[in-house]
């Protein structure tokens, strides 16, 4: 499944745009300016999240108040934006989502997905305040001990898999980074 929309006009001068190899070496078809000869890249977008978590242990979920899965709970995450750097994107989408104070830990996991044309990144975050202002796009956020964890209520595969596998490394005393690809 090809998710990337095909780009049909140049951003530059407005020509339609062709697929076609450029003749720079690349090997991939690419979307080609027919008027300027300007090539169009499409690349991943990066998801970046966090796991906060309080010193107790309990990690705080965030219910979507917005599609895609509306209802479902995630841990705060969404694209980067430009001119941020992964981290500062993670805390950044933690504050818009739950409005939590977090201290930001390091790199927990690097999920590919390329069939949605994406890259998730969460980091471990230690929560310095349970106290939570959830916004726009949150209808709840919410400390769960891992036993609560509503598994089956959980928005995205990939936060299902990185919070199995932050609970699997607590328990064995050792959090690793997870580099997992999603086929």
């Amino acid at each position: 499944m090809n998710f990337r929309p095909a780009i049909k006009f140049c951003s530059q001068c407005g020509s339609a745009t062709e697929q076609a190899i450029p003749s720079d070496g690349d090997t991939r078809l690419r979307a080609m300016c027919t008027g300027c000869g300007m090539v169009h890249y499409q690349n991943p977008l990066n998801v970046v999240g966090c796991i906060p978590v309080t010193d107790d242990g309990r990690i705080l979920l965030c219910k979507r108040n917005i599609e895609p899965r509306w209802g479902k709970w995630t841990l705060p995450a969404g694209f980067m934006e430009l001119d941020e750097t992964t981290s500062q994107g993670a805390a950044r989408e933690t504050d818009e989502e739950a409005g939590a104070d977090i201290e930001m830990g390091r790199l927990f996991s690097v999920i590919s997905v390329p069939r949605v044309a994406q890259v998730h990144l969460f980091y471990c975050a230690r929560l310095r305040s349970e106290t939570l202002n959830p916004g726009y796009e949150t209808i709840e956020a919410r400390l769960f001990q891992p036993a609560d964890i509503p598994w089956d209520e959980l928005a995205f595969r990939t936060v299902s898999i990185t919070l199995q596998r932050y609970l699997e490394d607590r328990a064995a005393g050792s959090i690793q980074v997870h580099n997992i690809d999603l086929t």
